[in-house]
């Protein structure tokens, strides 16, 4: 009897460590305030505008959205790609894939320039699996070119783009469902990668990420960023010509960042969720609301950077920010599942 009170003792505390790890590192006692120094330019209608990148040469912005508050099987049908005019001051939103003849429920995006065309690609998420689908942009046209399918895209999230045929991706899990996903999401298991495609072969290049999710390439530095939720941290690694990385070092973030847009001046951009268990509550259909934040990092060179948080809300604005993409005075703000997303302008300093 004795022996069984210790091991339900010693069970009820790990238990309460456990909680009380997930509750810390998630955010949970986080406070959050209702801080934005700017206004709410418009709001566009648009459900589950997840990740925002803007062409800066044509003043143009692609969207990708789906209704994520609704089942895979609507998603795909209703999903898509939006061309946002950034010039016009009814901010005029295009449907680029409304033609388009396969399963299509977007995720992450990225955009690779070559003349006169923008190579685009986007993660597609469908009840058959998963897949990347590669366009051609010209003007206000998109061209379907082809998809890329591989057993390596567990649970793809994000991609950047080299050029026309090299990538790098994220997974955001090693587990899609079951006790291994659960462990990955509360217990901070950091078991998901970054992958690279060369053109003709996968394969994995970093590990041991906590929810690997928003990627970015800095060519000019030959530095790629990923997203470590899960962690609060922004990971920063050096890229070599064959697409070997080398990791640098961790950027503490201290809110669930995702999504990665550059400025003109290399300054990373972040949509981000200040309070995980928040965000899953309102994700899974509990709370209504989830908070949302902006963070910039101004990233000089290893141990030498600046955050700044510009966008604080407790969601009643917008809930769960997953991208911020700037163009001259405003941000774009999207997020996974609201039916709008946010064009903020803040107050010149």
């Amino acid at each position: 009897m004795r022996l069984l009170k210790k091991i339900v003792g010693y069970t009820l505390f790990a238990l309460l460590i456990y909680v009380g790890y997930v509750i810390v590192s998630t955010g949970y006692f986080r406070t959050v305030e209702n801080i934005f120094d700017g206004e709410i330019v418009k709001k566009i209608k648009l459900a589950g505008a997840e990740d925002i990148t803007v062409i800066s040469e044509s003043g143009m912005a692609l969207v990708s959205a789906s209704p994520r508050k609704s089942d895979l099987a609507v998603q795909q049908k209703q999903g898509g790609l939006y061309l946002l005019d950034l010039n016009s001051r009814t901010h005029a939103l295009k449907k680029l894939t409304a033609d388009l003849n396969i399963p299509f429920a977007p995720h992450g995006i990225s955009i690779y320039k070559s003349d006169s065309t923008y190579t685009v690609m986007a993660v597609n998420h469908t009840l058959k699996g998963h897949s990347f689908e590669v366009f051609q942009l010209r003007d206000t046209t998109l061209t379907f070119v082809r998809s890329i399918t591989d057993p390596t895209l567990i649970s793809p999230n994000d991609v950047v783009m080299l050029d026309e045929n090299r990538f790098y991706f994220t997974n955001d899990h090693k587990y899609e469902e079951g006790f291994g996903r659960f462990l990955e999401d509360y217990g901070g298991l950091g078991l998901s990668n970054v992958m690279y495609f060369d053109g003709k072969d996968f394969r994995e290049v970093a590990k041991g990420i906590a929810y690997a999710n928003g990627i970015n390439y800095d060519a000019a530095r030959k530095l790629l960023f990923v997203a470590s939720p899960r962690n609060f941290k922004v990971k920063v690694y050096r890229a070599d010509d064959d697409g070997s990385l080398n990791f640098i070092e961790d950027i503490d973030c201290d809110t669930g960042v995702d999504n990665i847009e550059f400025d003109s001046e290399g300054h990373l951009w972040i949509g981000a969720h200040p309070n995980l268990l928040a965000f899953s509550s309102y994700a899974s259909g509990g709370n209504t609301i989830a908070p949302s934040e902006i963070i910039t990092i101004d990233y000089r060179g290893t141990n030498d950077y600046t955050i700044d948080a510009i966008y604080l809300n407790d969601g009643t604005e917008m809930s769960g920010a997953t991208v911020a993409a700037p163009y001259k005075d405003v941000i774009l703000a999207g997020n996974v599942m609201d039916a709008h997303f946010l064009v903020l302008k803040p107050n010149k300093k």
